[in-house]
């Protein structure tokens, strides 16, 4: 049986995560360096949903009174509903004022059952990144790549751009799942948050790149999972801020703030979400960059 040239393995076998990626301790790395001698990129990317009425929420706010889901589940549904009915304008309204471009991570379905939201983005310039077709575990497709180019097709065709990113919903994948990406043309993901620099991983399809997402700097685990006030993403955002700002000195930092406008987008949380930017903008050295913007300089960085 031929062996696979990357890794040695077995052709037709998915390679394991520590395969595709060698451990490299950050200390030991060529520092990277940012244009203008900056320090940190502010990489801020929105969560975009689509929820099926008809399945179990992807989130829970209210637990269910007899500890068992039902469907349809109304509450939950319709607490995911305010975000795209109220609390996403108001995330218009901010990166508007900030003169800041997100990246969205948007369910494709999203430019179908909330066109209104989806044009809004498009005009706004923000970035699509691809997350799959409707929110759901990438484990649960019938079809994986079937979903994959559904998806970015769908984008592309609302936006005329096809996404160049992608971030699995809940940041699932599969083994196979690097390899369907590049198949599909994606350059970057945001699934694997284990680095505060890129990193490009290996595939049987050719290379993909990881940006630094965060579960750390994320409105779900801190504020739905572990129930933190309304104010403590801005003092942990301005905790990570200052350690990456002073770090970034030597080598180049990305700083990233995942949002979701059902959850950041609420009335006793916007302000301390908009408190993080103009915290932020008191500091020289900080860019307010996209995905794609940061894959782009990350590319010519290694060349």
């Amino acid at each position: 049986m031929k062996k696979r040239k990357s890794g040695g393995k077995t052709a037709g076998k998915p390679m394991l995560p520590r395969e595709r990626a060698d451990y490299s301790a950050i200390v030991d790395r060529p520092p990277l360096k940012l244009p203008g001698n900056a320090r940190v990129v502010f990489w801020t990317i929105v969560n975009l949903e689509v929820w099926d009425i008809a399945k179990p929420m992807a989130r829970q706010v209210l637990a269910p009174p007899t500890g068992q889901t039902l469907l349809p589940d109304v509450p939950n549904w319709s607490w995911h509903e305010y975000g795209m009915r109220v609390g996403v304008w108001r995330f218009f309204e901010l990166f508007k004022r900030q003169n800041i471009r997100p990246t969205l991570a948007i369910n494709a379905r999203v430019c179908e059952d909330y066109k209104r939201v989806a044009q809004q983005a498009r005009s706004d310039r923000w970035e699509f990144m691809g997350h799959a077709y409707q929110q759901g575990p990438i484990h649960s497709e019938p079809n994986q790549k079937a979903m994959i180019t559904r998806s970015l097709d769908v984008i592309e065709r609302f936006t005329g751009k096809r996404p160049v990113g992608w971030l699995g919903p809940g940041l699932t994948q599969t083994l196979e799942t690097p390899e369907l990406l590049v198949d599909a043309g994606i350059k970057y993901i945001g699934d694997w948050v284990y680095d505060d620099e890129p990193t490009t991983i290996r595939t049987a399809k050719g290379p993909l790149v990881t940006l630094p997402y965060t579960l750390e700097l994320n409105d779900i685990p801190m504020m739905i999972v572990q129930h933190h006030e309304s104010d403590y993403l801005l003092r942990r955002a301005i905790d990570q801020f200052d350690r990456l700002y002073a770090e970034g000195e030597q080598r180049a930092k990305i700083f990233p703030l995942a949002i979701h406008a059902y959850i950041s987008g609420q009335p006793h949380r916007i302000r301390h979400l908009a408190a993080i930017y103009d915290y932020t903008r008191r500091f020289d050295g900080v860019l307010y960059w996209t995905g794609e913007e940061i894959l782009e300089w990350y590319q010519k960085a290694r060349s």
